[in-house]
C-alpha cells in the first residue's frame, strides 16, 4: 500500500553540516512538511552532540541566554546510566544525550533538498522550557499564518511550545501551549464550528498511558473541552504508546488521521484512524494492522533501532507524500492513496 521512495533515505547526517564548531551530527529525522513559494520544504529536526572523548560521554545542554554547557560523565562510574542510547540517567537525574535544533530545507522535485540560502534556515531551543532542545516538529498554514506545533524539552519536563510565521524568516514563538508531559500536537488545518481542533499526547506516568487526546481552542494558545480519543491496545502493534503524526486530513468520509504507535519492544509502526468530520472526537474506525512498518535496513537499524515515524506529509489530491524519521536517524519519503487506506479501514471493519 505505501511505496517507498527509491532514493530513500533521501536525507542522513552526511547532508547536514553541524551547528556549530566541534559538534557532529548524530541524527536527521522527523521533519515536518509544507509548500512555500512553490517548493516543497521540511523542517529537520537535527540532534548533535560535541564531539567525544574515549572513555566519557560529552552531553549538550543549554543555559536560559541559548548559551551551550557541555557536561562530561565517566562511562565507567556505576552512578550513570546508558541503557537508552536517547538518555544518560544520573543521581536522578535524566539528560539527552543529543539536543536538537530545527533546519529548514526547500526542494523542487520533494525529493532533493537544499539549504536556502536568503533566508535564516535554523531555529535553536530558547529559554526555560527549552535547555534540553526542540524535537518533532508539526506545520500547518492557517489563517494566512504557518503554526509551529514542536516539543519543548527541558529539566522541567516536556511540553508543547507554538512558533508563528508568515515569511520563514522572522518568528514569533508564543510560548508553552500543553505543559508537561506532553508532546506529538497536530493542528487541523482548518476551524471546525470556529474553533481550532489538535490532537495531542499527555503521558500518564503512573496512572494511564500514552493515548491521544482531542483540545479546542478560540485561539491556538490556551486549549479545553479535552477529550481522550485513543487508548493503546494490549498485545497489538500499538500496545505502549500512540501519537498523533501530521494534520488530520479531511476526507468526505471523516477526518483521517495517521498515527504512530509503538508496542513492548518499542518498534514504532504507522496506522490510521478515522474521525467524524463534525465531531472528531467520535472514532469510526482505526487500523487493526500497520499500514507501515519498519523493514528495510535503513527502518530497522540506526540511532535507535526499528522505527518509522512521520510528522509531515504533502497532500495531492488522493495522493499523501509522507516524509518520515527511520530509525531515528535518517528522513525517508513515501507515497500512498488515501482511497486506499479507507478501504483499508473499511475491509479490517475496525469499528472502535
Amino acid at each position: 500500500m505505501v511505496k517507498r521512495f527509491f532514493e530513500n533515505p533521501i536525507l542522513t547526517t552526511r547532508d547536514i553540516v553541524p551547528s556549530q564548531p566541534g559538534f557532529v551530527v548524530e541524527c536527521v529525522m522527523n521533519p515536518s512538511a509544507f509548500l512555500f513559494e512553490g517548493k516543497t520544504c521540511l523542517l529537520l529536526r537535527v540532534a548533535e552532540r560535541p564531539l567525544q572523548r574515549p572513555g566519557f560521554i560529552s552531553v549538550p545542554i543549554l543555559d536560559d541566554r541559548g548559551a551551550y554547557i557541555i557536561m562530561e560523565f565517566d562511562e565507567k562510574d556505576p552512578k550513570v546510566d546508558l541503557s537508552d542510547v536517547r538518555l544518560i540517567q544520573y543521581e536522578g537525574k535524566t539528560y539527552l544525550t543529543t539536543i536538537s535544533h530545527f533546519r529548514i530545507v526547500f526542494s523542487e522535485d520533494g525529493i532533493h533538498f537544499y539549504e536556502p540560502d536568503n533566508r535564516r534556515t535554523k531555529i535553536f531551543g530558547e529559554g526555560t522550557f527549552e535547555t534540553y532542545g526542540i524535537e518533532d516538529c508539526r506545520t500547518i498554514f492557517l489563517d494566512g499564518v504557518y503554526n509551529l506545533t514542536y516539543t519543548q524539552v527541558s529539566s522541567h519536563g516536556v511540553g508543547v511550545g507554538l512558533i508563528q510565521t508568515t515569511d520563514w524568516k522572522s518568528f514569533s514563538r508564543k510560548g508553552m501551549i500543553f505543559p508537561p508531559h506532553n508532546k506529538d500536537c497536530a493542528l487541523f488545518e482548518e476551524k471546525i464550528d470556529g474553533k481550532y481542533y489538535c490532537l495531542h499526547r499527555p503521558s500518564g506516568l503512573d496512572v494511564g498511558g500514552n493515548y491521544i487526546w482531542m483540545s479546542t481552542s478560540d485561539n491556538l494558545t490556551h486549549w479545553g473541552d479535552h477529550q481522550c480519543i485513543l487508548h493503546t491496545r494490549k498485545g497489538m502493534w500499538d500496545s505502549q504508546r500512540v501519537g498523533a503524526g501530521a494534520a488530520p486530513i479531511k476526507t468526505s468520509e471523516g477526518w483521517l488521521a495517521i498515527y504512530h504507535g509503538a508496542d513492548e519492544n518499542s518498534r514504532y509502526c504507522l496506522g490510521a484512524v478515522l474521525l467524524d468530520l463534525k465531531d472528531p472526537s467520535k472514532v469510526l474506525m482505526r487500523s487493526k494492522s500497520p499500514l507501515f512498518e519498519p523493514m528495510e535496513d535503513y527502518e530497522k537499524n540506526g540511532f535507535f533501532n526499528h522505527v518509522v515515524f512521520t510528522n509531515g506529509h504533502i497532500v495531492d489530491g488522493d495522493e499523501v507524500v509522507m516524509y518520515y524519521g527511520a530509525s531515528d536517524q535518517v528522513i525517508c519519503g513515501a507515497k500512498i492513496s488515501i482511497k486506499q487506506i479507507l478501504a483499508n479501514l473499511r475491509k479490517e471493519n475496525s469499528h472502535y
